[in-house]
């Protein structure tokens, strides 16, 4: 058997960061992956999906702007960007991610890793062998989750594509149906159907990003349907199958056929096969931990959960931020230092609960940090929305002609501070930081009014929002 002070089960990033942390804190870790190190976001989602989108978003902004879209003669090069995107996602070849984590002082251990009761996890290594590992400290689980496919009937038979099909595909579908509203279904809808799919969306709900502000999916699904993708909204699919070409049955009897079909229907927590139940846990489930990233239920407190398993924030960044809290915490502890569990301290993950950042690479681009307006009155907030016309902005209109976009702030009217923000067009995404130190810093909007934004740029958005407010 070998020991460690900490194992780790899962080298993405949530995995990567927390292991850093606790080898920074002074402790030996042993990181256990059973696939390519650096995760699904390096190989399968983040990087790869962004890639597959910049082109069409670039290409749009060119085609916005007079005299630089007369300079647009043709159409996206395919190859060139499957060859950019194969590039972003080193080919899918973890050789530069393991050289990283070696000379972090961390040990890679390539295989399966079950838990075997307390502080011990068992590895079905590539070679068919096995290796047991102890921690002396702390066994964290940093799984992330795999795509959902819902209970269709014949629905294997159709061959569906997941995100990891979308995001990683050699060939563009003459025909691509996809199934679902969410961030992963809008997001490759834009991106094939830019590079030439003849896209259409099959959305059971009645509009597009539901969790997000409603313009936001408004303004998405309204680019989209300009573009030639077919959004159909209200719809099921009950039935799938795959001859030459991929049949889809929906409610009704209605039917869909495309070359391939996406769905997008949602993600699972990836615990099924870790031997949660040696330790008290349910298999497939997320599992549930405290503010330090302790599991819930596992007496001892040698068991943490970090990144999408624990189901606080489905979204790599904040797996990445999880793994810096709770890897320091796990080194502190270890250590006998005291911990700083107050709201914001530097042992809790506060953010997963007031200040989640997430940007949406469509066309137009979503960015959002903290509440919407309904999950703040649902909180029980006194709140006022305060929305403006991005176009209207100056920068904005420099930055593309006829520009359309929107922004919201939702105030909390007895602090009067940011619960959250909300903005929704071209280019829109690298202003959210500013926008996550509002909300996360809790800046009073009286401060804000000193924040003079330059101009003439789209963060004059910043000055129009407070503007509206004090009227």
């Amino acid at each position: 058997m070998d020991e460690f002070d900490v194992v780790v089960l899962g080298a993405g990033p949530t995995g990567e960061n927390l292991a850093e942390r606790a080898r920074a804190g002074g402790l030996t870790v042993a990181v256990v992956e059973a696939e390519l190190v650096g995760g699904e976001c390096s190989y399968w989602a983040c990087m790869p999906s962004k890639a597959l989108l910049r082109p069409a978003t670039a290409l749009g902004d060119a085609r916005r702007v007079a005299g630089a879209r007369e300079a647009v003669t043709g159409a996206l090069d395919v190859a060139a960007v499957l060859d950019r995107r194969d590039g972003f996602a080193s080919h899918w070849n973890d050789e530069g991610q393991v050289t990283w984590l070696e000379e972090a002082g961390l040990v890679l251990v390539r295989g399966h890793g079950r838990l075997e009761g307390e502080r011990r996890v068992a590895v079905e290594t590539a070679d068919g062998g096995r290796r047991v590992l102890t921690a002396r400290h702390a066994v964290a689980v940093c799984t992330g989750t795999r795509a959902a496919l819902p209970g269709i009937p014949d629905l294997a038979e159709a061959h569906p594509w997941t995100s990891r099909e979308a995001t990683g595909s050699g060939f563009v579908p003459s025909r691509l149906a996809v199934v679902g509203g969410g961030v992963v279904a809008c997001e490759m809808a834009t991106a094939w159907g830019a590079l030439g799919s003849e896209v259409v969306m099959l959305v059971r709900g009645s509009r597009l990003l539901a969790r997000m502000e409603p313009f936001a999916g408004e303004l998405v699904a309204e680019s989209l349907l300009t573009g030639g993708v077919d959004v159909r909204f209200g719809v099921s699919v009950v039935k799938a199958g795959r001859d030459d070409q991929v049949t889809l049955t929906l409610a009704g009897g209605e039917t869909v056929t495309a070359d391939e079909v996406l769905f997008a229907t949602g993600r699972v927590p990836a615990t099924a096969d870790l031997g949660l139940e040696t330790v008290g846990l349910t298999p497939g489930k997320s599992i549930e931990v405290d503010a330090t990233g302790r599991a819930v239920g596992v007496s001892g407190g040698w068991l943490y959960a970090a990144g999408d398993v624990n189901g606080r924030a489905l979204l790599t960044h904040q797996g990445k931020y999880q793994g810096r809290v709770f890897g320091q915490v796990i080194a502190d502890r270890a250590a006998g230092r005291e911990l700083d569990t107050a709201a914001w301290g530097r042992s809790v993950a506060t953010a997963d609960e007031r200040a989640v950042p997430q940007v949406v690479f469509t066309d137009p681009e979503v960015a959002s940090v903290g509440l919407t307006l309904e999950e703040a009155t649902r909180r029980g907030h006194r709140v006022r929305a305060v929305d403006y016309d991005l176009g209207n902005v100056a920068g904005a209109s420099l930055f593309a002609d006829d520009y359309r976009g929107r922004a919201r702030a939702v105030v909390d009217l007895d602090r009067e501070t940011l619960l959250g923000v909300t903005f929704a067009g071209p280019g829109v995404g690298e202003l959210l930081h500013s926008a996550t130190i509002a909300v996360t810093a809790e800046v009073p909007i009286a401060r804000l009014w000193h924040a003079v934004p330059s101009y003439p740029t789209i963060s004059e958005i910043w000055l129009r929002l407070l503007e509206t407010y004090r009227g």
